[in-house]
């Protein structure tokens, strides 16, 4: 079957418990920060002390350093339940999750060792620099280099959009290491950790959507990093960091799945209790064809992300890839979709603090990082024709 084979679904006891759990602890314990931590634009101290309890910030950690061990699927089933109630928070909790794939994936042992067990214990936050002004979805136009000098390389450059940017303490930056090869753009990159103190933060970047979220632009400028802090294996960095954005994607692909769920939730409690011309609203059609179309396109979107997730597990990168990408593409569309349904149903209300409007500002971001929705697709087609022999 052309180009998938493997459509099976696996979800254990075990993730619908921690579904359980999350869900339980995000109605009790994380949504009364939301109004606050998005006017002041931080996730709050306290609410970060609950979470480090719960060790959500080392889900996907390795058990010896210091992680729940969780898999990809545990991620995606954390990243919705967490989107559903405060997607800005849910993207502070993920970036730290792709930092410590990063590390744990391509890192030596005793570099993880290191730099693991302090994010995901909570003690640290992570975040990965890629994106710069003049390279975002062309990542191997990246600009920052890395020289070696001794037993160090001094790495400078700047990145922008970076998420944790401007709190993180440990950084996986992406630079040059040598000039790229005719033909091959993608060759001469390298990964490293770079903490805080060789990391100057240039500004805040104000965003329309995920407000609490740090986003922000950085720069470096000499910064010393130990030679053993390269992860992974040198000039293949580009690799690397599109290897872990295929991971990262099936969780923004979540991020989507729960933003898509609380605006459906909330259309449908809108719709049950506003009145008028002496009915309930949800008696009428076009309210009714609002939520039905809302409610195939949340099912859909879970299962594509779910099946990705497993697609991925099981080692299938072929298929995987482009599932991932299928999955965050779609997800996050029927996210801005039914938000804008939310707000329509809500009038209004709607389009005021407290309705559906943040559920649409967030869809907009989702939409656009970890790759944009465009460049999803391109990378579904071009890896489906690779696959039947065409190179484009």
């Amino acid at each position: 079957m052309i180009p998938f084979r493997d459509f099976k679904v696996d979800i254990s006891e075990e993730h619908e418990i921690l579904r359980s759990t999350i869900k339980d602890f995000c109605e009790s314990e994380v949504t009364k920060y939301v109004e606050e931590g998005e006017l002041k634009g931080e996730i709050p101290a306290e609410l970060k002390a609950k979470v480090v309890k719960l060790g959500l910030y080392g889900l996907n950690a390795k058990p010896e350093l210091g992680g729940q061990g969780g898999d990809l699927l545990s991620q995606a089933i954390a990243s919705e339940e967490l989107s559903r109630v405060w997607t800005s928070f849910s993207t502070h909790l993920f970036i730290n999750w792709l930092y410590i794939h990063a590390v744990q994936t391509y890192g030596s042992g005793r570099i993880a060792e290191k730099y693991v067990p302090p994010v995901a214990k909570g003690q640290k936050i992570g975040a990965f620099a890629n994106t710069e002004p003049g390279a975002g979805s062309d990542v191997a136009g990246i600009k920052t280099y890395a020289k070696k000098v001794g037993n160090e390389y001094v790495i400078n450059g700047r990145k922008i959009f970076i998420s944790n940017g401007g709190i993180a303490d440990y950084i996986v930056v992406s630079a040059r290491t040598s000039p790229p090869e005719e033909g091959k753009r993608w060759k001469g990159i390298s990964l490293f950790i770079v903490e805080k103190e060789q990391v100057k933060i240039i500004s805040r970047i104000d965003t329309v959507g995920l407000r609490a979220s740090n986003t922000a632009e950085l720069s470096f400028e000499d910064a010393e990093v130990p030679e053993e802090n390269m992860i992974g294996e040198e000039g293949m960095g580009f690799k690397h960091t599109l290897e872990a954005f295929d991971y990262s994607r099936v969780v923004v692909a979540a991020q989507g799945v729960g933003l898509a769920q609380a605006a459906l939730e909330k259309m449908i409690t809108y719709s049950m209790s506003r009145t008028a011309f002496d009915r309930k609203i949800a008696e009428f059609q076009l309210i009714q064809e609002k939520v039905a179309e809302s409610i195939a396109e949340v099912a859909y979107a879970r299962l594509l992300t779910y099946w990705a997730a497993n697609l991925i597990m099981k080692g299938n990168m072929d298929d995987g890839i482009p599932a991932a990408s299928i999955a965050k593409y779609v997800a996050t569309d029927v996210a801005n979709r039914v938000a804008q349904r939310a707000e329509n149903v809500m009038g209004g209300y709607g389009v005021s603090k407290g309705g559906a409007e943040r559920y649409l500002r967030d869809a907009q971001i989702l939409m656009t990082y970890e790759g944009t929705n465009d460049i999803q697709k391109l990378t579904v087609a071009r890896t489906i024709y690779r696959k039947l022999g065409l190179r484009i």
